[in-house]
């Protein structure tokens, strides 16, 4: 064993892979590993049958808010959150997987948004039909998850934290707060 090195808890089999993410909760953030088939798309793993009933996660790094709001950090050989309480994960930079979509999908266009999470702020762009806006993509998309891109994450009580940037994340759309980013905000009374 080389010194230095983390032992791992677990032991892949064949045609299995470890990915680290992060998982955000309405109380905190898990940094975790978890065990997929090879074959799972992690970016859209919860949009398919294969989604687990919990992300069973490995050597993970807990922040959580306290009862006081105080942040608490928390390490774990592994960790369990039922899925339904996930509200958004992305693989953990600098890794990264292929985005979702055709980039050659003609009449679509990318909208800036911010999503609030809990204390977590996602500045990010969603992809919605060119004639759209995110008012009508919200009132008409009938899908559970939402897929962000191109987004920095802050925290803005974890200010040590500083900004990660991740390529994409998948949001649980029922559980989020949005903002259309605009250049600057229209005042009605001038």
């Amino acid at each position: 064993m080389t010194e230095g090195m983390p032992v791992k808890p677990y032991t892949l089999i064949e045609d299995e892979r470890a990915t680290l993410l992060m998982v955000y909760t309405q109380n905190g953030l898990v940094r975790g590993e978890v065990i997929t088939r090879s074959a799972i798309r992690i970016n859209t793993w919860l949009r398919t049958q294969a989604a687990p009933e919990y992300f069973h996660l490995y050597n993970t790094k807990v922040v959580m808010q306290g009862l006081t709001g105080n942040m608490q950090t928390h390490s774990y050989i592994e960790y369990f959150i039922p899925t339904h309480q996930v509200i958004a994960y992305h693989v953990a930079p600098p890794a990264t997987e292929p985005y979702d979509y055709d980039t050659t999908e003609p009449n679509r266009k990318m909208e800036a948004v911010v999503a609030i999470i809990g204390t977590f702020q996602f500045k990010g762009h969603i992809r919605m039909a060119a004639h759209s806006n995110t008012s009508r993509y919200l009132e008409t998309t009938r899908e559970a998850f939402l897929s962000l891109y191109d987004i920095d994450i802050i925290n803005p009580s974890l200010p040590a934290m500083g900004t990660i940037h991740t390529p994409m994340a998948l949001l649980r759309l029922n559980s989020i707060s949005i903002s259309p980013l605009q250049d600057k905000i229209s005042n009605p009374a001038t």
